[in-house]
């Protein structure tokens, strides 16, 4: 076995490069031979969701700064980046922030917490987003906007930055000794999930009277109602069967029906998963992390301790169960899902794909074209199953140059709804208002996948864009991640 030999997307000159480059790989992924503008661009046109109309078809990610107040409230550069979110041009806003629903449900101390002290401080978020969408595009009548509703499960820090505190769905054989679940006391039990149904049921009403037109109940990235999707084993009402396993979904979006009665719901949904990745250390350069390979699962057939996961070789997805929980979905009305994969906490190149490694990572163990094109497929074969549902495609962002060509190939022929933005966005609000107008990108801006903004998290650092974002070069924190940064293979930019 040899680390794969990686191609760098900028070296890709031209369309028929990046072409050449897909075909030597035996891809399927398309694009368009130019970037469309105005009304030519199928990025640009409108979507109906319901009663309303959603202004054109890409969407920004929810995602964390871990730099809230302790008590999980807002601060200055929290609303610099809701901020960039209103100025992006993009009209549906999935989340704008993991928003936990209990302050020991939070995957760092400085999380958000959608609670009644903080919302005043989450309005003003909105707001901020609000009035920097107007002073740009003019109208915010065609813009949606949600709220993500976390609880982090097995990847809770509430109270230290350093130091796990997990609540589990169900005991996990490779999972537990990585992240500290050591006694059957660190599951929830049935009586405990029933209040926390509750939790999710208040921050949900919290979230209404502020203003969010819906929120995601978040089931991806291996937090907690994720897990529970996979929750095989778990005896009792919450496992086993997929009724069971869809269990606290239902009870809680039965609950929001009642208490918060205009509010929509959409999930975030890893639709696949495969097992735990490590790093090769037989493969590992000097100073750097080895590429990923998977834990030894040998011992874990059939493999029932995730979902969209073939358990006879949970390397590769299964999308049966997937699809039926779509087909639950359309008949709970929740319309609007936003498709991810795995987890970037144990296996990140399925997620995320990047060409550098965060520091708790591994380096790429597959051309990251490879990810990406397996996300666009299985969202692309669950569109053609489910047209009536609105899909949010995830996995983009590694195309740089060639992100607009593929987004609007995939989304002119019906393959996906909406192209989703995560952390592209920090550097470069306008990439997609930049290309449905003029046609091209700012390359100087465009995110290359350094993971700076992963890495500085997991050594207790503010999240940002350090190489590109004028603000985060000259951050406090930015020396300290440089520090962090030394011997893991990672750029400093």
């Amino acid at each position: 076995m040899t680390p794969p030999q990686i191609v760098r997307i900028p070296s890709l000159k031209t369309v028929e490069t990046f072409r050449e480059r897909v075909r030597e790989l035996g891809l399927d992924l398309q694009l368009e031979a130019a970037v469309s503008t105005g009304a030519a661009s199928a990025l640009a046109q409108p979507l109906k969701f319901k009663d309303r109309v959603i202004g054109n078809r890409w969407a920004v990610h929810p995602m964390e700064g871990w730099d809230g107040t302790t008590s999980g409230g807002v601060t200055e550069p929290m609303l610099r980046r809701w901020r960039r979110f209103g100025e992006s041009g993009a009209k549906l806003i999935w989340g704008g922030e993991a928003m936990a629903v209990r302050p020991d449900g939070r995957a760092n101390p400085n999380q958000l917490i959608l609670s009644e002290a903080n919302q005043a401080g989450i309005a003003q978020l909105r707001e901020t987003l609000l009035q920097a969408h107007r002073a740009q595009y003019g109208n915010t009548d065609d813009l949606l906007i949600g709220f993500q509703l976390t609880h982090s499960g097995r990847f809770c820090k509430p109270t230290d930055k350093k130091r796990m505190e997990p609540r589990v769905a169900f005991r996990h054989p490779l999972l537990d000794p990585k992240f500290g679940v050591a006694s059957d006391a660190q599951v929830f039990t049935d009586e405990e999930l029933k209040r926390l149904i509750d939790d999710y049921v208040r921050a949900g009403k919290i979230a209404a009277a502020i203003g969010a037109d819906f929120v995601d109940i978040k089931h991806c990235h291996g937090y907690l109602l994720h897990e529970f999707l996979g929750a095989h084993t778990r005896p009792g009402p919450f496992g086993g069967s997929l009724e069971n396993r869809t269990r606290l979904l239902r009870e809680i979006a039965a609950g929001l029906r009642a208490e918060a009665p205009g509010l929509e719901m959409g999930v975030r949904l890893s639709v696949f998963d495969f097992v735990p990745f490590k790093p090769n250390p037989e493969l590992a350069e000097p100073g750097k992390l080895g590429p990923g390979m998977p834990e030894d699962f040998s011992k874990c057939l059939p493999y029932r301790y995730g979902f969209g996961v073939n358990q006879n070789h949970p390397v590769e997805y299964d999308l049966a169960e997937p699809v039926e929980l779509l087909k639950l979905f359309e008949g709970w009305g929740i319309q609007l899902v936003n498709l991810s994969a795995g987890s970037p906490y144990y296996n990140p190149h399925i997620q995320r794909p990047a060409i550098y490694p965060p520091s708790d990572g591994y380096q790429p163990p597959e051309d990251p074209l490879v990810g990406v094109a397996r996300q666009i497929n299985v969202v692309k074969e669950l569109k053609a199953r489910f047209p009536k549902l609105i899909l949010v495609g995830t996995g983009y962002s590694y195309l740089q140059e060639y992100l607009p060509q593929v987004a609007e190939h995939y989304v002119r022929n019906g393959h996906v709804d909406v192209v989703g933005l995560g952390r592209a966005v920090l550097s470069y609000p306008g990439m997609l208002a930049d290309a449905t107008t003029k046609g091209k990108l700012e390359t100087k801006f465009v995110c290359r996948t350094f993971s700076d903004c992963t890495t500085a998290p997991r050594n207790g650092l503010r999240s940002g864009c350090y190489p590109l974002d004028d603000f985060y070069k000259v951050f406090e924190d930015a020396p300290k991640l440089k520090d962090a940064k030394k011997g893991i293979g990672t750029p400093n930019k």
